[in-house]
Order: C-alpha cells, then sequence, then structure tokens
C-alpha cells in the first residue's frame, strides 16, 4: 500500500517501505517510477531478502508523487528535502541510498549536502557523463518531450526519452519541467571532498552515463563497477550489479560492526 510524505513545499510525495532491517533508500531514474526503476526489476525482493528495510519513493513529478508544471518546483534542493521527508516519515535519520541515472546524481547530491543522512552511496547509472552530458542536452530532451507532433522529434536521444516517458502514462509537462531544472553540480575537487563509501555502477555500452570508473576515482571513497553488455536501459535489474549491491552494503555493514 502506497504511503505519502509531504514535502517542505506541500507536495505529496508517495513512497513504498518494506521488509526489516537496516534501511536502504531507493531513487529511481528519470521518467520512471519506484514501480518501473526498482519493484519490476525485482529489487525490493532481492533487497528484503538480504535483511534490509526497502523505502522506495516516487520522485515530484514520476509515479505517484505530486506533478507541478513549474520547472521552479524540481529545484534539486527540492528533490532533496523530498528524500529526507520520506526518510523521516519513516522515522529514518541515516540510511544506505542508491539512485539510478537521475536518481544516482540525487545521490551524489545528498552525499555532499546532508552528509549526515547517509551511511553508503550506490551511484548507479552515472559516470564519466556527469562532467559534460547534460548540460548540453536538458534543453533538447525536454523540448522533445512536450513537441506535440513525435515526427516534429529529429533528435535521436530525444526520440528514446520520449517513447521511454510514453511508456509509463507519464506527464509530459511535469517531465519537461523537471528536465529544465537547476541542477546542483560539483567540480572534481567538490566530488573528492564526499567521503561517503560509493559504489559507482554503469553499463559497458551506456552511451547516456558513461564508464564508471572516471568517476569513481573522482569521488573520495568510491569503487567502480562496470556491467558487461549492459546499456542504460539493461543495467537496472542486472544480476551482477544485484549481487555487488549485496556484498557492498554487506561487508560495509560489518566494518561497522567491528
Amino acid at each position: 500500500m502506497t504511503s505519502f510524505a509531504t514535502s517542505p513545499d506541500g507536495l505529496a510525495i508517495a513512497y513504498d517501505a518494506l521488509g526489516e532491517g537496516p534501511p536502504v533508500v531507493l531513487i529511481h531514474g528519470f521518467a520512471a517510477s519506484r514501480a518501473i526503476t526498482w519493484k519490476g526489476t525485482l529489487w525490493y525482493d532481492w533487497l528484503v531478502r538480504a535483511g534490509h528495510k526497502v523505502i522506495a519513493l516516487d520522485c515530484r513529478g514520476h509515479g505517484e508523487s505530486d506533478k507541478p508544471h513549474d520547472s521552479a518546483a524540481y529545484d534539486d534542493t527540492k528533490m532533496l528535502a523530498d528524500i529526507v521527508a520520506v526518510m523521516s516519515a519513516e522515522g529514518v535519520e541515516r540510511a544506505d541510498v542508491m539512485g539510478y541515472s537521475m536518481g544516482g546524481y540525487l545521490t551524489i547530491n545528498l552525499a555532499h549536502e546532508q552528509p549526515e543522512r547517509i551511511n553508503r552511496a550506490v551511484i548507479a547509472g552515472v559516470g564519466e557523463n556527469y562532467f559534460t552530458f547534460w548540460s548540453t542536452r536538458d534543453k533538447i530532451i525536454a523540448d522533445g518531450l512536450v513537441a506535440k507532433d513525435e515526427a516534429d522529434v529529429t533528435d535521436r536521444l530525444a526520440q528514446e526519452f520520449r517513447t521511454f516517458a510514453a511508456r509509463g502514462n507519464n506527464d509530459m509537462e511535469a517531465l519537461a519541467a523537471c528536465m529544465r531544472r537547476k541542477r546542483l553540480s560539483f567540480t572534481a575537487e567538490e566530488l573528492k571532498t564526499i567521503s561517503t563509501p560509493a559504489l559507482v555502477v554503469s553499463g559497458e555500452v551506456d552511451n547516456i552515463a558513461g564508464r564508471p570508473e572516471k568517476l569513481a576515482a573522482t569521488l573520495g571513497n568510491a569503487t567502480p563497477l562496470l556491467l558487461p553488455r549492459r546499456n542504460h536501459h539493461s543495467a537496472v535489474g542486472d544480476l551482477v550489479y544485484k549481487k555487488a549491491v549485496r556484498d557492498f552494503l554487506q561487508s560495509a555493514g560489518e566494518t561497522d560492526a567491528q
């Protein structure tokens, strides 16, 4: 059954909470939802069986959460506040956090801005393109999402995002506003200050994220994981990825207990 937390600016943020044990907060990718990224790929079952409490939210503009059409409503600081609101609604002060794609960016932001909230981070669907990609693509993708005629969308990547978003029966105006949002972005020097233990994951043929090694080397305490033959979409439910996360969280937990 869906639960709801209230954001500081009054939006309803939908989430699931299930299982028992150390909490893991899950943050999905753009134009997806908690159901698409995490439940449908069996991450819920995997993490609950591994002994974790799963807390998975729908980011504003997605899934069952409220969907404003003003890009100012999607400022990254507000989206971070949604994550904290969900954690607080569950009585969780600190947790492990795993984000995919957009959720991976938000996980980096949380580790930088509010490190007291996060124990360990899994940053997936984000790689070396962190430093270059979105500054040149966000407007093109946003315009493609709200184009009246799909035939008018000629950019290949914008076509890919529109097709994916349409499959999820999304509010395209809300997604375009989210894509145009003011983003938190950090330099290599700023990323180096993040001491949160992190696992950086991306697919070998993910042209959106790029490879994980450069980003992992830039973060202060991170390990890369490259998923063979996986692209941005097929990496999400990969078994190698799931096993690595299970082992990462388990080994880190054992270290904490010592």
